[in-house]
Formats: C-alpha cells, sequence, structure tokens
C-alpha cells in the first residue's frame, strides 16, 4: 500500500500527528490539513486516493467539506469524529462519506476499514470489451465501472459504483438489504445501503422520486431494471 496517499483533515493537531505516524508505520502515504482550506489548498496540488475527515472544525464543518468534493471528485471520504450518533452517521453518509468512524476508536479498525474503502475503488486496468446496462440516455460499462451520459463520465462515489455494478450484475434479480450491506460491506445497515441508493438515483433517474431503473420491491430490497 506504499502507494495509498491519504488526506488527514483535523483540526486536532495531536491526533493528526498520531494518525499520520500509525498510517505511516501501516505503509500509507500520508499529508495533513488542519481544516477544510487546508485541505482545498493540498487537493489543488496534490492526488489522493482516500480522505480521513473530522466533522466538526473551525471554519467550514466536514459535512460541508465532504458535499463540496463530493460535487467535484470521487476520492473515498471516512469520516472520524466524536458525533457518533446515527443521526451523525447518516448526516455523513448523505453529505458523501463512504465510511464514518466514531472516536475514540481503534487504529486498527481503522485501517481495516480504509482496506475495506480501498478494496470497493474501481479497478484502473479493465482492458477487455465489456458489457454495458442502458439506463436511458446513461450507459453503465460494467467492465470499466463507468456511468456515461453522450461517452463523458458522470462521477460516482465508490460505494455508488460497486452499489450499481452489484445490482447490473444480475439485472432483474432482487437483492435485500442485508446482502448489499454484507457484499458491499457498508456501515451503517438498513438505513446507509438506502442511503447510498437515494444518492445514486440521484444521478441515474430521470425523476429520482419515482425511480425507472433502481427500484426498490417493498420488504424485499432493491433491483435494477435496465432498458433492454
Amino acid at each position: 500500500m506504499d502507494d495509498t496517499h491519504i488526506l488527514v483533515v483535523d483540526d486536532d493537531a495531536r491526533l493528526r500527528t498520531l494518525l499520520r505516524d500509525y498510517l505511516t508505520r501501516e505503509g500509507f502515504r500520508v499529508t495533513q490539513a488542519e481544516d477544510a482550506a487546508d485541505a482545498r489548498q493540498k487537493m489543488s496540488g496534490m492526488v489522493f486516493d482516500l480522505m480521513i475527515l473530522d466533522v466538526m472544525m473551525p471554519g467550514e464543518s466536514g459535512y460541508e467539506l465532504a458535499r463540496s468534493v463530493r460535487s467535484e471528485t470521487g476520492v473515498p471520504i471516512l469520516m472520524l469524529t466524536a458525533m457518533g450518533e446515527t443521526g451523525d452517521r447518516i448526516q455523513g453518509l448523505e453529505a458523501g462519506a463512504d465510511d464514518y468512524l466514531p472516536k475514540p476508536f481503534e487504529p486498527r479498525e481503522l485501517v481495516l476499514r480504509i482496506h475495506s474503502i480501498l478494496r470497493r475503488v474501481p479497478a484502473p486496468e479493465e482492458p477487455k470489451r465489456s458489457a454495458v446496462i442502458k439506463l436511458g440516455g446513461l450507459i453503465f460499462d460494467l467492465g470499466r465501472e463507468l456511468l456515461l451520459q453522450d461517452d463523458v463520465p458522470i462521477r460516482l462515489t465508490t460505494t455508488e459504483t460497486a452499489l450499481l455494478k452489484l445490482l447490473g450484475g444480475e439485472p432483474g434479480r432482487i437483492m435485500s438489504r442485508e446482502e448489499l450491506t454484507r457484499v458491499l460491506e457498508i456501515d451503517g445497515g438498513d438505513r446507509a445501503v438506502d442511503v447510498q441508493m437515494t444518492r445514486l438515483r440521484r444521478k441515474v433517474e430521470p425523476d429520482p422520486k419515482l425511480p425507472r431503473y433502481l427500484q426498490t420491491v417493498r420488504g424485499r430490497g432493491y433491483v435494477l431494471r435496465p432498458d433492454g
């Protein structure tokens, strides 16, 4: 993992240093940022594979930064914060986080969660011709893990990509929330899956409130019903 570059964003200098030292020993490259403005500056000059983000910071909060980052890039976001209630977790996921770990935390669990997120990152090389799924004016290329509109990629998070690929691999098959949570390693249970689905529908569906492709089957789960 020595080529994996992580950006740690936290206003607590002591915690940033502890995270840097621990993650460096685990083989990651680590860059620190003390707040959202500092993070933006770092991101303007470097490419990161994952962001570890605090919520409560002076100025722009972690939620606000996550929404902004998510509108511009698919870099995975792991929120690491003392705000650990269920509502806080849901708010973090809705803001665009891929995972949410409350403080205090076990460093080893943090590393395991990082690896779990990175396993969901689309592979950079898929040279073979692959099957595509038609979703109205969009096409999802299963092999390249790309959602395209007129050959222009639409940005998806790693979790959104994994969710669409899993459902697209077996179109027409209903998958329960429990199965999606287990296979995709989504933390937060059924509600977290619902949040991810809501976010994905906003990018796929002409009318997210009346989904044509990513359908809910009451009491059973979700199913993808593509065109053709």
